[in-house]
């Protein structure tokens, strides 16, 4: 068989937290960003370098080419904020709508809140997870099958409450220490381990029902998708710098790399914010992109989503990392996120409020479910990644990012307004 390719596309925006908020003691808005990164500006920013040139150039290939097919993690956090954004949020919206209306789009699921919550919760990781599935449900009209957890963080014990979720797949970093023949390039089985008790109940809680109302029955084994990490990071992250050896890449080039990879499927896992953001339009990026499909076909190289190539292909041999993985920084683990004490504090700090909000946790009442969302909001991964205090490549890459000055900067605006929530949900014990 002919070498397969999965894309596999991440689009997150952040609520990053207010700054302003620190100078007064009232604070009506804990997510408004700071100064020129105020959030509704970054977003249309975004919109207009990345969202909507890269995907109305992917409506024109999937139209060029019946057989083109892709796949999207959307954060809900993102999601939230093509609703709130006005017509350019919108329009937004539309584009990746009329991408999955295709039939060759695969939505993936995650957290609604891009958020570390397996780390320290279960159950606030499986009803963030439902919350994303309903979305993903009410704005595009598709169920996920494929789960892709934040920043590909990944471990033995997280697939295994994946496939107890009712999912059949996974998506993870495709890293040397954790594949023995160091091919990203096959299928594999998760491997499968036995959780406690309570955790099995919390999963079967949010394992989906059949049309009688039953829960269904967990696949046998969870499949795993792993990036090509050494191609991936080609177009992500080197495709611009003109001191790379392979600089200036081609598409007929690229497609060459795919055709010679060894394996059934050749896994391309990226942010989407690659074109156009990451990589401006002025390196080539979109004409690289607008090309490739035509070089990878003339090579006889298909192109399928998660569900399709766990479909049509054979797992072999198993994955497994005891520890955690991801797709971030130099060692691929969570030290991207929790590795400083700043960061762990942060952690800490902000999963402490979880045990007091539980009570309310079904409530609807506004200002239970407005404290719930603020907490919630407050987990996404991206204000830990500010307060990281790396050096070298992976501290400029986290300081491109950042909307502070330091990670101090970040961690006590951060802390500022987790002490206010943290007030907020005092008040509900009194």
């Amino acid at each position: 068989m002919a070498q397969s390719v999965c894309f596999y596309f991440q689009v997150h925006q952040p609520f990053r937290v207010s700054k302003g908020s620190f100078l007064t003691d009232e604070c009506p808005e804990y997510f408004d960003g700071p100064e020129k990164y105020r959030n509704e500006d970054v977003f249309i920013k975004v919109a207009q370098k990345c969202y909507l040139p890269m995907t109305s150039l992917l409506l024109e290939l999937l139209e060029k080419h019946p057989e083109f097919q892709i796949s999207f993690s959307f954060s809900g956090v993102f999601l939230e904020q093509c609703e709130r954004y006005g017509e350019t949020g919108a329009n937004v919206l539309r584009h990746f709508q009329r991408l999955v209306e295709t039939g060759r789009v695969e939505v993936l699921s995650e957290t609604y809140y891009h958020s570390l919550a397996f780390l320290h919760s279960k159950l606030e990781f499986a009803e963030q997870v439902e919350f994303h599935k309903h979305t993903v449900e009410r704005l595009f009209e598709v169920t996920p099958k494929v789960f892709r957890n934040t920043e590909l963080i990944f471990s033995d014990e997280l697939a295994e409450f994946v496939r107890l979720l009712g999912f059949k797949g996974i998506l993870a970093e495709g890293w040397h220490t954790v594949l023995p023949d160091g091919n990203a390039n096959i299928l594999r089985k998760a491997h499968t381990i036995d959780l406690p008790q309570s955790d099995k109940n919390i999963a079967k809680q949010y394992t989906p029902k059949n049309w009688l109302g039953f829960r269904k029955k967990p696949e046998k084994y969870l499949t795993v998708l792993t990036k090509n990490h050494q191609l991936a990071d080609d177009m992500a992250f080197r495709f611009g710098d003109k001191n790379w050896a392979e600089y200036p890449l081609t598409a007929d080039r690229y497609a060459h790399w795919i055709e010679v990879a060894q394996g059934d499927t050749v896994n391309l896992f990226m942010d989407f914010e690659t074109f156009g953001e990451h990589q401006w339009e002025d390196t080539g990026i979109f004409e690289f992109f607008r090309h490739l499909p035509t070089h990878c076909f003339e090579r006889g190289i298909t192109f399928r989503t998660p569900s399709n190539t766990i479909r049509d292909f054979e797992t072999k041999g198993v994955f497994s990392s005891p520890q955690y993985l991801s797709w971030a920084d130099e060692h691929r683990d969570i030290s991207a996120w929790l590795e400083n004490d700043l960061q762990k504090s942060a952690f800490d700090e902000i999963h402490s409020i979880e045990q007091v909000l539980h009570p309310y946790r079904k409530s609807k009442h506004p200002e239970h479910q407005k404290m719930w969302d603020d907490f919630r909001k407050l987990q996404t991964s991206d204000h830990l990644y500010y307060m990281c205090t790396k050096y070298w490549a992976d501290g400029d890459v986290h300081a491109y990012f950042s909307p502070y000055e330091s990670p101090y900067e970040a961690f006590m605006h951060y802390m500022n307004i987790l002490e206010r929530l943290k007030k907020r949900v005092e008040q509900l014990e009194g």
